[in-house]
């Protein structure tokens, strides 16, 4: 099977491989790591400031003359958000972090700390970034036009028919379907109440059969087994990510590879940012399904639990650490990336 395809000539990679942006786990040596290998590094920026951005964006530059993406989050700040949830929310989370002598500083609803994805435009534009990627949401017509006027290319993320329809209506060049197998956030933007659930060769047979455009598989993709699957039903590119997660590379403290490496069952959950993803349930989860009260939306949810988060991560507390995992996440490995990219094209 030949590996040259639209994708990897519109992007310039060796490789139809989209190393999938994973935030709070994907570091600049795995991107760099990934394009080095003959992938397509990505890099995720979504929530960050326009100057820890170019920081990062830098670091990757010193590490590879390859081409890479950079992944946004793409959504407006809620319009309104009830007092009352975030307030019985908040003490939900102070008094959770109590019992378990987790050091917790209330936050003020008015004082969110909040970084629009607008901002960062100028960032990739000034430093020629090739491929963006985003989620959540679509860019609107004059980003879209913005960025193509400087040569960037662009994809999207649809987890419906519905999504693929208005990506390619917007002439975005490459679509990922992302099939409910995929593990982290649900990248679905237009039926927010009921979430699309559809699997991954369901949503490419469909999305191939509607746009001329390069379509990468995302969900479930962990061998190359898998890839050679994916690229047979008609996508031309794949886009792994929970198998990264064990890389040497990852930014993912122990505890939670070891959790991926034996994980067993992985649920849809909003318990940690407000927004549905797939992930290994643990006491967080749990916890905060069984008190049944309102779950803040994205990215306020996300902004309250960022504390916990990071507790957990520093002391390798698996219990209140997101643990972030597609359905085929025990098949990962502990290795590195480049590893990992030779092993899905070896037997293609």
């Amino acid at each position: 099977m030949t590996l040259l395809n639209r994708l990897t000539t519109l992007t310039g990679i060796q490789y139809p491989i989209v190393q999938a942006p994973m935030l709070g786990i994907t570091t600049p040596e795995m991107t760099a790591t990934a394009s080095n290998a003959g992938a397509l590094g990505s890099l995720p920026l979504g929530g960050l400031s326009p100057d820890a951005a170019r920081k990062l964006i830098q670091q990757v530059k010193t590490l590879t003359t390859k081409p890479f993406a950079v992944n946004l989050f793409v959504y407006d700040y809620p319009d309104h958000i009830a007092v009352p949830v975030f307030d019985a929310m908040q003490q939900l989370l102070q008094q959770l972090s109590a019992q378990h002598h987790i050091s917790y500083q209330p936050l003020l609803l008015e004082q969110l700390p909040f970084h629009s994805y607008k901002n960062l435009l100028p960032v990739i534009i000034e430093e020629k970034i090739p491929v963006v990627s985003f989620t959540f949401g679509i860019l609107a017509d004059a980003e879209i036009s913005l960025l193509h006027q400087n040569n960037i290319i662009l994809q999207g993320t649809a987890t419906c028919i519905e999504e693929v329809q208005l990506l390619n209506h917007k002439h975005i060049d490459c679509i990922a379907v992302q099939g409910i197998e995929a593990g982290g956030h649900r990248g679905t933007f237009l039926q927010q109440q009921t979430l699309p659930q559809v699997p991954l060769y369901t949503l490419l047979q469909q999305a191939i059969a509607i746009t001329d455009n390069p379509v990468i598989a995302a969900g479930g993709i962990y061998d190359a087994g898998t890839m050679r699957t994916a690229l047979q039903q008609g996508a031309q590119g794949v886009q792994p990510g929970t198998i990264f997660i064990t890389s040497n590379e990852s930014a993912a403290a122990d505890c939670y590879k070891e959790a991926v490496l034996h994980a067993s069952t992985t649920i849809l959950t909003q318990s940690f940012t407000g927004r549905w993803a797939r992930c290994i349930p643990n006491l967080f989860t749990r916890s905060i399904e069984e008190a049944g009260i309102t779950i803040p939306p994205y990215p306020v949810q996300n902004l309250l639990t960022t504390a916990i988060r990071n507790w957990a991560k520093q002391n390798n507390q698996e219990d209140f650490i997101f643990l972030l995992a597609g359905q085929n996440a025990a098949k990962a490995q502990r290795r590195s990336t480049a590893d990992f990219i030779r092993s899905l094209v070896a037997d293609n």
